[in-house]
């Protein structure tokens, strides 16, 4: 089916792409008047929480053009963005984008010697920081002037501001980082036509259920908000951007701002399943959309069963109790999840099944050596898709080690069914070859102990292979109440598995705040292997 209207317009619109979709909604003659984004800090003496519409979207934008483009910011100079708050991100990257600029989202929570070390890595021709950041980039070499804060930004003159820029397909739109498990992170490239490709695709479609109001609760330097902004726009959706992610503060929004869709990832549904959510008004949402990992099946299985959806019945369109949880698997790289899993309260395929892949994907599971596997044998997840990245930013060697014979390997190790659904098994760093055909996956075994311990809200399994052979810990995240003396060792083990289960050498309650992570939430395995190896040799 295709879609007719602004939504089918704009998505044969060929000029129309990641760096000018708020220029194009409003060519393509949009109400000024409509929903343009939310935030929730003050934006320009424009209060918090209260809706910009497009057109004064559109001027605070030509307003941080104008400033910028006198500061000598001109197309195609890298600038680095490093703030907190999710409008200095966002209206930077609009701003930048229409100048023909390149954005470089940084997230808030990086060490100030890894974001400066980051920065130099990047050679921008300027840096925008807020006050925060100005002050812990203090005394390093960036090697590259700081612009100002991103609100001074704002004091521009809309008027002043030069003509959009006119953008080619390939032209270097944005770059975002990944987590940073193992150090500087890698500095992620999209194009005009790269970040478009999925919302292109999604323009041709009729508009799911859960997105005309929606609450972005995902990191606001991440490729995944670029992407939601985008697609925002496109739908003439209302959408409210969060500059922290954290469980109670999701819950708090939902409540207030009563969104029909909620967009994260897993890491926020793991903070969710820690409350009650009983004891919160969720009955607005219809939707919780899921991108970067896979989520947990009872994380999944908590959040469907509150708000509501709308189902197709002989007597039409029915809203039942219970929403739905959109899963799949994604990264900076993509560009979009590659899969897409609807779960609600009658869904029962779990077991780290992501779905299939959206049409405008090409995926497969490869061997060492680039071929393809048949069902039910684990290899490298391999994507070939318009929209991945261009590359790593100043980093060639990093790009071409990531591709093998047309694909670009995410890292990952999945399977596919007869069915054709695919499976997350594992990063391919964080997984153990045990020797005798056997590899132990710690993504896995942490899904089966979610689901077979009830009182365990989240959990994280280390695997070391040691001269002596394999050794599994596990790390438990117990749920309000539930007693950490109790020696929850056998559950474990049976949980796990007869192979995993022999390698199992302790089972420790911990709080969240004792599992290191990265600043999007990932569990940094890597520190605990290596605290694990620092342990066993002292």
């Amino acid at each position: 089916m295709r879609t007719k209207g602004l939504r089918g317009a704009l998505a044969a619109d060929t000029e129309l792409g990641a760096g000018n979709v708020l220029a194009r909604v409003l060519a393509h003659g949009a109400d000024p008047d409509g929903p343009g984004l939310t935030f929730d800090t003050a934006v320009d003496g424009h209060p918090a929480e209260q809706p910009l519409t497009l057109g004064q979207l559109d001027e605070r934008v030509a307003a941080r053009a104008a400033w910028l483009h006198d500061r000598g910011v001109r197309p195609r100079d890298p600038v680095a963005v490093w703030a907190t708050a999710a409008a200095d991100m966002v209206l930077s990257f609009l701003a930048l984008a229409r100048l023909g600029a390149i954005p470089a989202l940084m997230n808030g929570r990086l060490r100030p010697e890894i974001a400066a070390e980051y920065i130099r890595r990047l050679r921008p021709a300027g840096v925008l920081a807020d006050a925060a950041h100005t002050e812990l980039l203090a005394g390093h070499d960036l090697g590259a002037p700081l612009l100002g804060r991103p609100a001074d930004a704002g004091t521009g003159d809309p008027a002043a501001a030069p003509a959009h820029h006119r953008h080619h397909d390939e032209d270097p739109i944005v770059i975002t980082h990944t987590s940073g498990t193992t150090g500087v992170p890698k500095a992620v490239l999209h194009s005009h036509a790269s970040l478009f490709a999925a919302t292109r695709h999604l323009l041709t479609m009729p508009q799911a259920q859960g997105t005309h109001r929606i609450l972005n609760a995902l990191p606001a330097p991440h490729t995944a908000t670029v992407l939601m902004v985008n697609q925002a726009l496109g739908n003439r959706a209302e959408m409210f951007l969060l500059s922290d992610q954290g469980g109670e503060r999701v819950l708090d929004a939902i409540q207030r701002w009563r969104p029909d869709g909620v967009f994260g990832f897993s890491v926020t549904w793991a903070e969710l399943a820690r409350f009650d959510l009983s004891a919160y008004d969720l009955g607005s949402v219809r939707l919780w959309f899921n991108t970067g990992d896979a989520s947990h099946e009872p994380h999944i299985r908590r959040l469907v069963r509150v708000g509501s959806r709308d189902v197709v019945t002989r007597d039409g369109v029915t809203r039942v109790p219970g929403s739905v949880f959109i899963d799949g698997l994604g990264s900076s790289e993509m560009g979009h999840s590659m899969f897409h899993l609807t779960h609600t309260v009658d869904t029962d395929r779990y077991g780290r099944c992501v779905g299939r892949p959206y049409r405008f994907a090409k995926v497969a599971v490869l061997d060492e050596h680039g071929d393809e596997l048949p069902p039910g044998r684990v290899g490298w997840l391999g994507v070939d898709s318009p929209s991945l990245f261009r590359g790593y930013w100043n980093d060639s060697v990093t790009t071409w080690r990531s591709r093998l014979r047309g694909w670009y390997l995410t890292g990952d190790l999945v399977r596919t069914d007869d069915d054709g659904r695919f499976y997350h098994l594992d990063r391919a760093v964080d997984s153990v070859d045990a020797g005798d055909g056997k590899r132990f996956f710690t993504a896995l075994s942490e899904e089966r102990i979610l689901a077979a311990c009830p009182e365990v809200t989240d959990c994280t399994v280390v695997i070391v292979k040691e001269a002596a052979g394999v050794v599994t810990d596990v790390l438990l995240e117990l749920a309000a109440g539930a007693d950490p003396a109790v020696d929850r060792t056998e559950p474990v083990r049976a949980a796990l598995g007869p192979d995993v289960g022999a390698t199992l050498r302790r089972v420790v309650p911990v709080r969240a705040d004792d599992i290191p992570v990265t600043v999007t939430g990932k569990v940094r395995k890597v520190a605990l292997r290596e605290r694990h190896l620092s342990e066993r040799s002292s």
